[in-house]
Protein backbone atom coordinates (compact mmCIF):
# COMPACT_ATOMS: atom_id res chain seq x y z
CA UNK A 1 0.00 0.00 0.00
CA UNK A 2 1.22 3.52 -0.77
CA UNK A 3 0.26 6.00 1.95
CA UNK A 4 0.50 9.78 1.91
CA UNK A 5 1.16 11.22 5.39
CA UNK A 6 0.66 14.97 5.76
CA UNK A 7 2.41 16.63 8.69
CA UNK A 8 5.02 13.90 8.48
CA UNK A 9 7.66 15.84 10.42
CA UNK A 10 5.49 16.16 13.56
CA UNK A 11 5.95 13.93 16.62
CA UNK A 12 3.09 11.62 15.62
CA UNK A 13 3.79 12.00 11.91
CA UNK A 14 7.35 10.73 12.23
CA UNK A 15 6.07 7.74 14.16
CA UNK A 16 3.40 6.94 11.57
CA UNK A 17 5.92 7.21 8.72
CA UNK A 18 8.34 4.87 10.52
CA UNK A 19 5.63 2.36 11.48
CA UNK A 20 4.20 2.14 7.96
CA UNK A 21 7.64 1.93 6.38
CA UNK A 22 8.77 -0.75 8.82
CA UNK A 23 5.86 -3.00 7.93
CA UNK A 24 6.57 -2.64 4.21
CA UNK A 25 4.26 0.14 3.01
CA UNK A 26 5.45 2.71 0.47
CA UNK A 27 5.19 6.05 2.29
CA UNK A 28 5.15 9.59 0.96
CA UNK A 29 5.86 12.15 3.67
CA UNK A 30 4.37 15.60 3.01
CA UNK A 31 5.40 18.49 5.24
CA UNK A 32 6.68 22.07 5.10
CA UNK A 33 10.29 21.00 5.71
CA UNK A 34 12.28 18.96 3.22
CA UNK A 35 12.87 15.80 5.27
CA UNK A 36 10.58 13.21 6.87
CA UNK A 37 12.75 10.48 8.31
CA UNK A 38 11.88 7.00 7.14
CA UNK A 39 9.69 8.04 4.20
CA UNK A 40 10.38 6.36 0.87
CA UNK A 41 9.70 9.77 -0.65
CA UNK A 42 9.68 13.15 1.09
CA UNK A 43 7.80 16.06 -0.44
CA UNK A 44 8.05 19.61 0.86
CA UNK A 45 4.80 21.51 0.59
CA UNK A 46 1.89 23.23 2.31
CA UNK A 47 -1.56 21.67 2.69
CA UNK A 48 -3.02 24.97 1.49
CA UNK A 49 -1.42 24.25 -1.90
CA UNK A 50 -3.82 21.79 -3.54
CA UNK A 51 -1.60 21.25 -6.58
CA UNK A 52 1.37 20.25 -4.40
CA UNK A 53 -0.84 17.84 -2.47
CA UNK A 54 -2.18 16.38 -5.70
CA UNK A 55 1.29 15.68 -7.00
CA UNK A 56 2.31 14.03 -3.72
CA UNK A 57 -0.82 11.82 -3.74
CA UNK A 58 -0.12 10.33 -7.16
CA UNK A 59 -0.47 6.55 -6.92
CA UNK A 60 -1.49 6.53 -3.26
CA UNK A 61 -4.02 4.12 -1.76
CA UNK A 62 -4.55 5.95 1.54
CA UNK A 63 -3.97 9.31 3.23
CA UNK A 64 -3.24 10.04 6.88
CA UNK A 65 -3.95 13.74 7.36
CA UNK A 66 -2.00 15.07 10.35
CA UNK A 67 -0.91 18.51 9.16
CA UNK A 68 -2.42 21.31 11.26
CA UNK A 69 -1.74 24.65 12.87
CA UNK A 70 -1.67 23.96 16.62
CA UNK A 71 -1.27 26.09 19.72
CA UNK A 72 -3.10 29.22 20.85
CA UNK A 73 -1.14 31.99 19.07
CA UNK A 74 -2.35 33.51 15.82
CA UNK A 75 -5.53 34.86 14.30
CA UNK A 76 -8.58 33.08 12.94
CA UNK A 77 -7.46 33.33 9.32
CA UNK A 78 -4.23 31.46 10.05
CA UNK A 79 -6.06 28.57 11.73
CA UNK A 80 -8.88 28.51 9.19
CA UNK A 81 -6.61 28.46 6.14
CA UNK A 82 -4.45 25.58 7.41
CA UNK A 83 -6.93 23.46 9.33
CA UNK A 84 -10.12 23.97 7.33
CA UNK A 85 -8.89 24.79 3.83
CA UNK A 86 -6.06 22.29 4.19
CA UNK A 87 -8.51 19.52 5.10
CA UNK A 88 -10.78 20.48 2.20
CA UNK A 89 -7.77 20.21 -0.13
CA UNK A 90 -6.92 16.74 1.19
CA UNK A 91 -10.52 15.61 0.62
CA UNK A 92 -10.54 17.06 -2.91
CA UNK A 93 -7.26 15.34 -3.78
CA UNK A 94 -8.48 12.01 -2.39
CA UNK A 95 -11.57 12.25 -4.59
CA UNK A 96 -9.64 13.32 -7.68
CA UNK A 97 -7.11 10.50 -7.28
CA UNK A 98 -9.82 7.93 -6.39
CA UNK A 99 -8.07 7.18 -3.08
CA UNK A 100 -10.46 5.01 -1.02
CA UNK A 101 -9.00 5.51 2.50
CA UNK A 102 -8.61 8.73 4.48
CA UNK A 103 -7.67 8.97 8.15
CA UNK A 104 -8.34 12.48 9.42
CA UNK A 105 -6.54 13.32 12.68
CA UNK A 106 -8.59 15.60 14.91
CA UNK A 107 -8.58 16.45 18.64
CA UNK A 108 -10.90 15.75 21.59
CA UNK A 109 -10.88 19.51 22.17
CA UNK A 110 -13.36 19.87 19.29
CA UNK A 111 -16.10 18.55 21.60
CA UNK A 112 -14.95 20.19 24.84
CA UNK A 113 -17.13 23.10 25.91
CA UNK A 114 -15.61 23.63 29.34
CA UNK A 115 -17.61 21.02 31.22
CA UNK A 116 -16.10 17.77 32.60
CA UNK A 117 -16.02 14.76 30.25
CA UNK A 118 -16.24 11.50 32.18
CA UNK A 119 -16.13 8.20 30.32
CA UNK A 120 -17.82 9.64 27.24
CA UNK A 121 -17.49 8.70 23.61
CA UNK A 122 -16.60 10.97 20.70
CA UNK A 123 -19.32 13.61 21.01
CA UNK A 124 -20.14 15.76 17.94
CA UNK A 125 -17.83 18.73 17.35
CA UNK A 126 -18.84 22.03 18.95
CA UNK A 127 -18.57 25.20 16.87
CA UNK A 128 -19.19 28.86 17.63
CA UNK A 129 -16.23 29.47 19.95
CA UNK A 130 -14.64 32.89 19.93
CA UNK A 131 -10.91 33.19 20.49
CA UNK A 132 -10.19 29.45 20.82
CA UNK A 133 -9.23 29.21 17.18
CA UNK A 134 -7.50 25.84 17.27
CA UNK A 135 -10.49 23.78 18.52
CA UNK A 136 -12.89 25.90 16.46
CA UNK A 137 -11.01 25.31 13.20
CA UNK A 138 -10.43 21.64 13.97
CA UNK A 139 -14.14 21.19 14.74
CA UNK A 140 -15.12 22.61 11.36
CA UNK A 141 -12.44 20.55 9.62
CA UNK A 142 -13.70 17.39 11.31
CA UNK A 143 -17.25 18.11 10.20
CA UNK A 144 -16.05 18.46 6.61
CA UNK A 145 -13.99 15.28 6.80
CA UNK A 146 -16.74 13.10 8.26
CA UNK A 147 -19.28 14.44 5.77
CA UNK A 148 -16.94 13.51 2.89
CA UNK A 149 -17.22 9.79 3.61
CA UNK A 150 -18.99 8.13 0.68
CA UNK A 151 -19.33 4.97 -1.39
CA UNK A 152 -16.01 5.83 -3.05
CA UNK A 153 -14.09 7.37 -0.14
CA UNK A 154 -14.06 5.95 3.37
CA UNK A 155 -13.14 8.61 5.97
CA UNK A 156 -12.46 7.89 9.63
CA UNK A 157 -11.72 10.59 12.21
CA UNK A 158 -9.28 9.79 15.02
CA UNK A 159 -8.88 12.11 18.01
CA UNK A 160 -5.71 11.25 19.97
CA UNK A 161 -5.92 12.75 23.45
CA UNK A 162 -2.96 14.67 24.95
CA UNK A 163 -0.17 12.83 23.15
CA UNK A 164 3.24 12.83 24.83
CA UNK A 165 6.53 10.97 24.76
CA UNK A 166 10.21 11.35 23.86
CA UNK A 167 10.80 14.30 21.57
CA UNK A 168 7.53 16.02 22.51
CA UNK A 169 7.92 19.80 22.54
CA UNK A 170 4.25 20.63 23.06
CA UNK A 171 3.19 18.98 26.33
CA UNK A 172 6.36 17.57 27.91
CA UNK A 173 8.60 20.34 26.59
CA UNK A 174 6.48 23.14 28.03
CA UNK A 175 5.99 21.44 31.39
CA UNK A 176 9.71 20.79 31.82
CA UNK A 177 10.67 24.29 30.67
CA UNK A 178 8.31 25.95 33.16
CA UNK A 179 9.42 23.66 35.98
CA UNK A 180 13.07 24.54 35.30
CA UNK A 181 12.25 28.25 35.45
CA UNK A 182 10.19 27.87 38.63
CA UNK A 183 7.04 28.93 36.81
CA UNK A 184 5.04 25.71 36.87
CA UNK A 185 1.42 26.15 37.97
CA UNK A 186 -1.40 23.62 38.26
CA UNK A 187 -4.99 24.71 37.74
CA UNK A 188 -7.16 23.49 40.60
CA UNK A 189 -4.13 21.87 42.17
CA UNK A 190 -3.97 19.38 39.30
CA UNK A 191 -6.76 17.31 40.81
CA UNK A 192 -8.73 16.92 37.56
CA UNK A 193 -8.74 13.35 36.25
CA UNK A 194 -7.52 13.12 32.66
CA UNK A 195 -6.44 10.44 30.24
CA UNK A 196 -3.43 10.87 27.97
CA UNK A 197 -1.87 8.97 25.08
CA UNK A 198 1.70 7.75 24.90
CA UNK A 199 2.95 8.56 21.41
CA UNK A 200 3.55 4.95 20.31
CA UNK A 201 -0.06 4.12 21.16
CA UNK A 202 -1.30 7.09 19.10
CA UNK A 203 0.82 5.92 16.16
CA UNK A 204 -0.54 2.39 16.43
CA UNK A 205 -4.11 3.74 16.47
CA UNK A 206 -3.58 5.66 13.23
CA UNK A 207 -2.02 2.66 11.51
CA UNK A 208 -4.95 0.54 12.68
CA UNK A 209 -7.33 3.16 11.28
CA UNK A 210 -5.60 2.99 7.88
CA UNK A 211 -6.26 -0.76 7.81
CA UNK A 212 -9.81 -0.53 9.14
CA UNK A 213 -11.25 2.27 7.02
CA UNK A 214 -12.74 1.94 3.56
CA UNK A 215 -15.92 2.99 1.77
CA UNK A 216 -18.00 0.21 3.35
CA UNK A 217 -16.21 -0.04 6.69
CA UNK A 218 -17.96 0.12 10.06
CA UNK A 219 -15.77 3.07 11.03
CA UNK A 220 -16.39 5.13 7.87
CA UNK A 221 -17.86 8.53 8.65
CA UNK A 222 -17.33 8.09 12.39
CA UNK A 223 -15.06 9.72 15.00
CA UNK A 224 -13.05 7.94 17.69
CA UNK A 225 -11.15 9.21 20.72
CA UNK A 226 -8.00 7.22 21.45
CA UNK A 227 -6.08 7.37 24.73
CA UNK A 228 -4.20 5.10 27.12
CA UNK A 229 -7.32 4.21 29.10
CA UNK A 230 -5.58 5.16 32.35
CA UNK A 231 -7.19 8.32 33.78
CA UNK A 232 -4.94 9.96 36.38
CA UNK A 233 -4.85 13.30 38.18
CA UNK A 234 -3.01 15.92 36.15
CA UNK A 235 -0.72 16.52 39.14
CA UNK A 236 0.47 12.91 39.08
CA UNK A 237 1.18 13.01 35.35
CA UNK A 238 3.04 16.32 35.48
CA UNK A 239 5.09 15.16 38.47
CA UNK A 240 6.04 12.01 36.56
CA UNK A 241 7.19 14.04 33.56
CA UNK A 242 9.27 16.33 35.77
CA UNK A 243 10.84 13.33 37.47
CA UNK A 244 11.67 11.81 34.08
CA UNK A 245 13.43 15.05 33.09
CA UNK A 246 15.20 15.36 36.44
CA UNK A 247 13.70 18.77 37.27
CA UNK A 248 12.20 19.90 40.55
CA UNK A 249 8.44 19.57 40.88
CA UNK A 250 7.28 22.58 42.91
CA UNK A 251 4.10 23.90 41.28
CA UNK A 252 1.89 26.74 42.40
CA UNK A 253 -1.81 26.05 42.86
CA UNK A 254 -4.16 28.31 40.87
CA UNK A 255 -7.92 27.90 41.47
CA UNK A 256 -9.90 27.13 38.30
CA UNK A 257 -12.10 30.23 38.59
CA UNK A 258 -9.04 32.46 38.93
CA UNK A 259 -7.20 30.72 36.08
CA UNK A 260 -10.21 31.12 33.79
CA UNK A 261 -10.54 34.83 34.50
CA UNK A 262 -6.83 35.49 34.22
CA UNK A 263 -6.59 33.37 31.05
CA UNK A 264 -9.31 35.45 29.45
CA UNK A 265 -7.41 38.65 30.19
CA UNK A 266 -4.04 37.28 29.06
CA UNK A 267 -5.31 36.03 25.71
CA UNK A 268 -6.67 39.51 24.91
CA UNK A 269 -3.62 41.56 25.92
CA UNK A 270 -0.75 39.19 25.05
CA UNK A 271 -0.62 40.00 21.31
CA UNK A 272 -0.36 43.72 22.16
CA UNK A 273 2.46 43.47 24.71
CA UNK A 274 6.00 44.55 23.77
CA UNK A 275 8.53 41.80 23.24
CA UNK A 276 10.37 42.64 26.45
CA UNK A 277 7.33 41.46 28.40
CA UNK A 278 6.58 38.33 26.33
CA UNK A 279 10.17 37.28 25.72
CA UNK A 280 9.32 37.17 22.03
CA UNK A 281 7.02 34.19 22.61
CA UNK A 282 3.79 34.45 20.57
CA UNK A 283 2.14 31.80 22.75
CA UNK A 284 0.45 33.28 25.86
CA UNK A 285 1.19 31.29 29.05
CA UNK A 286 -2.53 30.85 29.72
CA UNK A 287 -5.87 31.30 27.95
CA UNK A 288 -9.44 30.70 29.06
CA UNK A 289 -9.64 27.54 26.96
CA UNK A 290 -6.35 26.16 28.30
CA UNK A 291 -7.48 26.85 31.88
CA UNK A 292 -10.69 24.89 31.27
CA UNK A 293 -8.71 22.02 29.73
CA UNK A 294 -6.33 21.86 32.71
CA UNK A 295 -8.94 22.30 35.40
CA UNK A 296 -11.71 19.91 34.36
CA UNK A 297 -11.85 16.13 34.06
CA UNK A 298 -11.72 14.63 30.59
CA UNK A 299 -11.39 10.93 29.95
CA UNK A 300 -13.14 8.72 27.45
CA UNK A 301 -14.70 5.34 26.68
CA UNK A 302 -12.01 3.20 24.97
CA UNK A 303 -14.41 0.54 23.66
CA UNK A 304 -15.50 2.08 20.31
CA UNK A 305 -11.91 2.33 19.02
CA UNK A 306 -11.16 -1.20 20.23
CA UNK A 307 -14.25 -2.64 18.58
CA UNK A 308 -14.22 -0.78 15.25
CA UNK A 309 -10.52 -0.14 14.67
CA UNK A 310 -9.15 -3.27 16.32
CA UNK A 311 -6.82 -1.12 18.39
CA UNK A 312 -5.81 -1.08 22.02
CA UNK A 313 -2.85 0.63 23.74
CA UNK A 314 0.20 -1.49 24.50
CA UNK A 315 2.49 1.00 26.29
CA UNK A 316 1.27 1.92 29.78
CA UNK A 317 1.75 5.36 31.30
CA UNK A 318 4.33 4.00 33.74
CA UNK A 319 6.27 2.34 30.93
CA UNK A 320 6.00 5.55 28.90
CA UNK A 321 7.42 7.59 31.75
CA UNK A 322 10.29 5.12 32.07
CA UNK A 323 11.02 5.49 28.35
CA UNK A 324 10.83 9.26 28.71
CA UNK A 325 13.37 9.16 31.54
CA UNK A 326 15.74 7.10 29.38
CA UNK A 327 15.35 9.60 26.54
CA UNK A 328 16.20 12.55 28.80
CA UNK A 329 19.17 10.62 30.20
CA UNK A 330 20.49 10.01 26.69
Amino acid sequence: MRVLVTGASSLIGRGVVDALTTRGDDVVGFQRSAVAGGAARSVAGDVRDRDALDRAADGCDAIVHLAAKVGVAGDWEQYRSVNVDGTDNVIAVARRRSIPRLVHVSSPSVAHGGEPIVGAGAAPPVTGRRGAWYPESKAIAEQHAAAASSDELGVVVVRPHLVWGPGDTQLVGRIVDRARRGRLALVGGGRALVDTTYVDNAVDALVAAVDAVGPAAQCAGRSYVVANGEPRPIRELVEGMCAAAGVEFAPRDVPLAVATRVGGVIERVWPRLPGRFTGGNPEPPLTRFVAEQLGTAHWFDPRPAAEDLGWSPVVSIDEGLARLACWFAD
